[in-house]
C-alpha cells in the first residue's frame, strides 16, 4: 500500500510517519505545501492513501484538488473541533484529531483497509468541506432592550443616532432626542455593531455613517461631527482616529 503525508509542519509529519510505520506500513512521500503537492500529483501515480492536513503554509489543502482529480482515499489530520469534523463522516471521510492518538490512527487505517478490500471508493465533496472553513458571515446587533422603570423597551438599531459614555455609563441616543442607559460598554459595542455602518470616533462616542450630517475641521487636527439631534456636547473625532475615520467615510 502506497501512503503519503501532506503536512506543512515537518516535525508533525515525521512523528506521523513514525506512527504509521509502527503499524507496519511505509510512507513513500511527505509533502509540505499546496504548490509542492500539485507538482507531485501531476508527475506521479496517486497513492492508495493520503494523510492530509487541512491548513498548509500556503493555503487550504483543498486547493490541491482544484488542480488534481482525487484518486486516493484520504484521512484528514486536523486540529479543528469535533463539531466540524462530524460533517466529514457524511462524505465517508475519516479524520484524526491532533495530537494524533496511536489507537485512533490504527482504527482509521483499518477502516481504510476494510473499504479498500471491498473496493469501495470514498466520495469527497470538497466544496462542502471547504464551506465549513470559510469565514462565517457575522451577525450584528439589530436591537437593544432597555429598562424604563418596571417596563422593558425595544429599540431598533435604525432608531439610534449614536452611542455615548458618561459617568461610567453607556447610553443610547435616539432620533427622538432621548437617552437610554444600557449595560453594554462601548468596547463591547464595537464588536457587536457592523463596522461598515458604525465607527468609534473617540473614547466617548460611536456614530453611524447615516447620521453624519456635517463634518467641521476642529482644533489640534481633529474633526467635529454634527449629528441630527444630539447637542449636549460637541461630538469630536479624536486626533488618532481622524485618518481611519476618513477612510471609513470613503
Amino acid at each position: 500500500m502506497q501512503i503519503i503525508i501532506i503536512e506543512d509542519e515537518k516535525p508533525a509529519a515525521r512523528l506521523l510517519q513514525r506512527k504509521v510505520e509502527q503499524l507496519g506500513y511505509q510512507v513513500s512521500k511527505m509533502l509540505h505545501s499546496v504548490e509542492e503537492s500539485i507538482l507531485w500529483f501531476s508527475a506521479n501515480a496517486h497513492p492508495d492513501l493520503i494523510f492530509l492536513d487541512i491548513q498548509l503554509s500556503d493555503g487550504l489543502s483543498f486547493e490541491i484538488f482544484e488542480k488534481v482529480k482525487v484518486q486516493s482515499a484520504i484521512i484528514f489530520t486536523t486540529a479543528y473541533d469535533e463539531y466540524a469534523l462530524r460533517a466529514f463522516k457524511l462524505n465517508s471521510i475519516d479524520y484524526l484529531l491532533k495530537p494524533i492518538d496511536e489507537e485512533e490512527l490504527k482504527t482509521a487505517v483499518d477502516k481504510f483497509q476494510l473499504q479498500h478490500a471491498k473496493n469501495e471508493s470514498l466520495s469527497l465533496n470538497f466544496e462542502q468541506i471547504r464551506s465549513m472553513f470559510a469565514p462565517k458571515e457575522k451577525i450584528y446587533k439589530s436591537r437593544f432592550t432597555v429598562k424604563i422603570g418596571l417596563q422593558l423597551k425595544i429599540i431598533d438599531i435604525e432608531d439610534i443616532e449614536c452611542f455615548f459614555s458618561e459617568n461610567k455609563g453607556t447610553y443610547i441616543h435616539t432620533f427622538d432626542n432621548r437617552d437610554y442607559l444600557i449595560d453594554t460598554p462601548l468596547e463591547v459595542l464595537e464588536e457587536e455593531l457592523n463596522c461598515k455602518k458604525w465607527f468609534r470616533i473617540s473614547r466617548k462616542f460611536i456614530v453611524p455613517i447615516t447620521c453624519v450630517k456635517e463634518i467641521v475641521v476642529y482644533s489640534n487636527s481633529r474633526l467635529k461631527i454634527i449629528l441630527p439631534t444630539y447637542k449636549v456636547e460637541e461630538v469630536i473625532v479624536s486626533r488618532e482616529k481622524v485618518s481611519d475615520f476618513k477612510n471609513w467615510m470613503a
